[in-house]
């Protein structure tokens, strides 16, 4: 029974709702497999920066309780992995868009001489904000995905309306599952959110943080496919 009860931790819940969601979406969104499984393999190694939020930002129980023993735990990967990838695909599977690839000539525009450096961005300004700078961790990671987006949006304005709309989307569909977690396991934030290092501010019990995450996450990773690949959107007629 104590395993059992470990494996269904709130972090695992919350994570394995993310990735039934994920299933979902392959499932029915047929055209967007390729995409979603990229990013998402592209977004999974990014669990494994849950050793610089524990316990500056939260501390999760997890499974084996890892989190707390080294800073490291299993739901990190599958919740980015899972993440990775919705996010990716969530305005083509609402609107009706199809990709095209951009033409030679299109790529050699001025603008496009900082398409490397806008992709990795996001690294650099984090790593200054980290080293810095006091700032938690969550706001060090807003703040670098935000920049990300900043530089989509100057590189590609193109893609402009993916990348707003899709941290528009991936926010909403975030705050419901937030939202549901809260009510399955209440307290859970005061218990587990080190609220007293952020805001402290709740919207229906999910933490400001985690909003702004989301919404800045949804910008950055929306368009990271297109970005790399050298993909437009063209509407469906």
């Amino acid at each position: 029974m104590t395993e059992l009860s470990n494996f269904f931790n709130p972090w695992m819940v919350f994570s394995m709702i993310f990735l039934l969601i994920w299933i979902i979406f392959f499932v029915f969104a047929k055209k967007s497999r390729k995409e979603m499984f990229l990013t998402s393999i592209l977004t999974a190694p990014f669990g494994l920066t849950e050793i610089l939020f524990v316990p500056e930002y939260w501390n999760p129980p997890s499974l084996f309780n890892l989190a707390a023993k080294t800073r490291f735990d299993i739901e990190s990967i599958i919740w980015c992995f899972a993440v990775g990838g919705i996010a990716a695909i969530l305005f083509e599977s609402i609107f009706k868009v199809r990709h095209i690839k951009m033409k030679d000539k299109e790529r050699h525009k001025t603008r496009h001489k900082w398409h490397l450096f806008t992709l990795i961005l996001p690294i650099p300004v984090f790593l200054i904000l980290f080293f810095t700078t006091s700032l938690n961790p969550i706001y060090t990671s807003s703040i670098s995905m935000l920049a990300g987006a900043i530089g989509s949006l100057y590189c590609r304005p193109d893609l402009k309306r993916k990348i707003l709309f899709g941290g528009l989307l991936f926010l909403v569909l975030y705050f419901i599952a937030f939202f549901l977690l809260v009510l399955f396991y209440p307290g859970i934030v005061e218990s587990v959110w080190n609220l007293n290092a952020i805001s402290g501010i709740l919207v229906l019990g999910v933490p400001l943080e985690e909003l702004i995450f989301a919404f800045t996450f949804g910008m950055m990773w929306s368009s990271v496919y297109e970005h790399i690949r050298w993909y437009k959107l063209l509407s469906y007629h």
